[in-house]
């Protein structure tokens, strides 16, 4: 490496003495020897892109937090980022605070979760450290069973390798929220115009939790199932390369269920995802091995973690060989069970209004409460809060679930256990799963679903993108797919929910579409639904049609929005 002033000059004829000043800057505050190195590297190799790539901009805090690619810069998920968020957090809470810091085995998890509670101690403020690496779910039982002021989980969730993240809970155990996120945004950025103060790794305010935190949240897992004498059912579990192993296991143990067939291969925490592609359960390819490896133990069922444990995927044997159900399948499943084996007027479920109807009249049909909210787990966990009553129930169509009020998010763990326990109540009747659905169906109507993404690439993504959104918003066809429109209802105006960019159009029967432009890609997103009633003799025949009308209508949405037809 050159001397400092050298490394400095390069820098300043490379890109300009205002932004070569926040590299040397950055370069000395930074204590990763990996990240100084890319910095370094990417001077000594004039790569005037890259650096105005990581430093030309800032990873946007908001109600997810943070999250991004690994690497140098404010532009990139890092130790010098980290230790910024954490000032700002603290900023936030004030001296005298407590907050939960849990990790999970990413790439830096660690580094970040312990820089974070010698910010915070530096600050006057206690923090938790969970024992890890866990599953984000014990951040926000923990916030909620020691009454801390906040939590924080570092992870990526099903990112891709590179990735990692910096969610933040409140003092109700659930995620921030607007104007909470702009608040700390801007704390963040005072506390980046300096030096952030750091505290010894054995300060006082710094805690390290040992089982207790664990032990309390099993007692919760208990209270989850539902027929403690239900029998159980053999599966074979999936860690894909995550934390949940370890707490899954233990959970199964406490409330008396078989323990699982482990794919092997996928059960240790390894932050390079060997195996998959891409480590979601809902990607193709994502449960191959679990699949293999059930038909090799002979069993019906395949239960699948995230790599931080929060979200639930399932695959269950049927007449034509393994089916992934969809996660508006697996809400409907888990909300019918919870309702029948719950009682009281004041229960209360909810999901999003990119779902699947089914869970409201499932609900009307128990006498409970059903609430409607924006896409997020931060929306969905407070859906009982204004109105009273108790949340029992709460599901995302993107594999989250929420069987337990203690847990004010998406919890993979709680959930996999009441599957497994619905699971087993089905065999010892001589039933499935699908047989369930089925009768869900006759009783409510089939009400199938679609989820459809289209990219938009090149320098004119955004361009396009928004354009798709300006016709969503414009005048719709009296019908499409041969079904009249009954409304066309543009989100951002509010409402009874925040604004939001996106339109929901309503069909008749109970139908829906919803577009929206995802918040993280140059992606138009649609949420199909179409609904029919059905009869226990037809079911196939009104299944299959109501999947060519959800193939006739994305061709109609194609037409009406100017999308390419897939």
């Amino acid at each position: 490496m050159r001397t400092g002033e050298e490394w400095r000059h390069r820098a300043v004829r490379l890109v300009g003495e205002d932004l070569a000043s926040e590299l040397v800057r950055w370069y000395d505050q930074d204590p990763d020897p990996a990240t100084r190195a890319e910095l370094v590297a990417l001077v000594e190799t004039d790569d005037d892109a890259g650096l105005r790539d990581r430093f030309g901009a800032r990873l946007e805090f908001g109600t997810a937090g943070l999250r991004g690619e690994l690497g140098v810069g404010p532009n990139r998920m890092n130790r010098v980022l980290v230790r910024q968020a954490a000032a700002g957090l603290a900023a936030h809470v004030g001296p005298g605070s407590t907050v939960v810091v849990g990790f999970d085995a990413r790439h830096g998890s660690a580094d970040f979760a312990a820089d974070t509670t010698r910010v915070l101690a530096a600050a006057g403020v206690g923090s938790v450290l969970l024992p890890g690496p866990g599953p984000t779910p014990l951040v926000p039982f923990a916030v909620g069973h020691l009454g801390a002021s906040a939590g924080v989980m570092v992870t990526a969730s099903h990112n891709p390798p590179r990735d990692n993240g910096y969610k933040v809970y409140l003092a109700d155990g659930a995620q921030i929220v607007p104007p909470v996120d702009v608040e700390v945004a801007a704390r963040i950025a005072t506390a980046a115009a300096d030096a952030v103060p750091l505290a010894p790794a054995d300060h006082d305010l710094i805690d390290h939790a040992g089982n207790e935190i664990i032990d309390a949240y099993l007692d919760v897992v208990a209270r989850c199932r539902l027929v403690p004498d239900s029998p159980g059912v053999g599966f074979v579990y999936t860690a894909m390369h995550g934390v949940g192993r370890d707490l899954f296991l233990a959970a199964v143990a406490r409330v008396g269920l078989p323990a699982p067939v482990l794919v092997a291969e996928q059960v240790d925490p390894d932050p390079d995802f060997p195996t998959v592609a891409f480590p979601n359960p809902e990607e193709p390819g994502a449960l191959d091995l679990a699949l293999a490896e059930a038909d090799r133990a002979g069993v019906d069922l395949v239960v699948a973690h995230d790599p931080d444990a929060d979200r639930l995927g399932v695959a269950v044997r049927g007449p034509d060989g393994w089916r992934p159900l969809t996660g508006n399948e697996i809400g409907a499943l888990l909300g019918d069970h919870v309702l029948s084996h719950t009682s009281g007027h004041d229960r209360v479920v909810a999901t999003t209004v990119v779902s699947s109807r089914l869970l409201s009249r499932i609900a009307e049909a128990a006498g409970s409460r059903y609430e409607e909210t924006l896409t997020g787990f931060k929306w969905i966990a407070r859906a009982a809060d204004t109105g009273g009553g108790r949340l029992v129930f709460a599901y995302e169509e993107a594999l989250g679930y929420a069987v337990t009020p203690e847990v004010r998010d998406k919890d993979g763990i709680t959930a996999a256990v009441a599957f497994v326990e619905l699971v087993g109540i089905l065999a010892a009747e001589g039933r499935t799963v699908l047989d369930r659905l089925d009768d869900l169906a006759v009783a409510h109507g089939l009400h199938q679903t679609d989820t459809w993404a289209v990219r938009f690439d090149g320098p004119d993504a955004t361009e396009r993108r928004t354009e798709v959104m300006s016709r969503a918003r414009g005048a719709w066809p009296d019908r499409v797919a041969g079904m009249e429109v009954s409304a066309a209802v543009d989100l951002a105006d509010g409402g009874d929910l925040p604004p939001t960019d996106a339109v929901a159009i309503d069909l008749a029967g109970g139908g829906r579409v919803v577009i929206r432009p995802s918040g993280t890609e140059p992606k138009i997103k649609l949420y199909l639904e179409v609904v029919r009633p059905t009869g226990r003799d037809r079911i196939a025949a009104d299944r299959s049609a109501a999947l060519d009308l959800l193939t006739s209508l994305r061709a109609d949405l194609a037409d009406v929005l100017g999308l390419p037809v897939s």
